[in-house]
């Protein structure tokens, strides 16, 4: 039973020490080795939180992650939604994983680029047909009188296409995120956490290939 509100600032966890010593692997060979202990423990271990940037400032949601390799990040959108616009506008991008009941986390930040049309149309054809039909239809973050007009926005969707293999809509597909940093948390006793984070190894904000340990160097940080 969660905390009443009230209690918030009493209300704390004790984190189990695990020993997590500077890592010898490229940040994708970590990556991988921490997920796959996650999809043991986690319900949703590639929900991810994705933080962009409009002229107000940041705005976040979670969404999740659909694959990763030396290139980044992939996710999938509507282009014409919030993100899609923002990212457009400026791709800088901050993602988070927060894997708490394995008391660890995974920040990364990068620049988001439009996926290549093939690799969109590929994720959309092993979608299932009712989230392609959603997709086709769904005006993302734009507003709507009620959900009885979604619905029958749906269910018309659902007639027009009966027997026919759902298109993949102009305005939807992927963003992959490249990244320049990412780092390694994990919750320790007392508070004196884990942190370790690979940056460039030449200093700048430019994406590496994640696979290529020479690319990066790692720092450990103060809690």
């Amino acid at each position: 039973m969660s905390e009443p509100i009230d209690r918030l600032p009493q209300t704390r966890k004790s984190y189990q020490a695990l020993t997590f010593e500077r890592p010898e692997s490229s940040p994708l060979a970590l990556f991988r080795q921490w997920y796959d202990d996650a999809a043991e423990r986690v319900s949703e271990p590639n929900a991810m939180t994705v933080s962009t940037l409009d002229e107000w400032g940041p705005s976040s949601r979670i969404v999740l992650l659909k694959g990763i390799d030396e290139r980044g990040l992939m996710f999938f959108t509507d282009y014409d939604s919030a993100k899609g616009r923002q990212l457009s506008a400026d791709p800088r991008v901050a993602v988070n994983f927060p894997w708490q009941d394995m008391e660890r986390q995974i920040r990364i930040r990068g620049l988001a680029e439009v996926a290549a049309p093939d690799e969109s149309d590929a994720y959309f054809a092993v979608r299932p047909r009712g989230s392609q039909i959603a997709a086709s239809v769904s005006k993302q973050s734009q507003p709507v009188t009620d959900r009885d007009r979604m619905q029958a926005e749906y269910d018309a969707a659902v007639g027009e296409l009966e027997g026919r293999d759902v298109p993949r809509p102009e305005h939807w597909g992927g963003f992959r995120v490249r990244v320049f940093e990412i780092e390694f948390w994990q919750g320790q006793r007392n508070r004196f956490h884990d942190r370790w984070v690979f940056r460039r190894a030449d200093g700048s904000h430019d994406p590496a290939d994640l696979d290529d340990a020479s690319a990066w160097t790692t720092t450990r940080l103060y809690p």
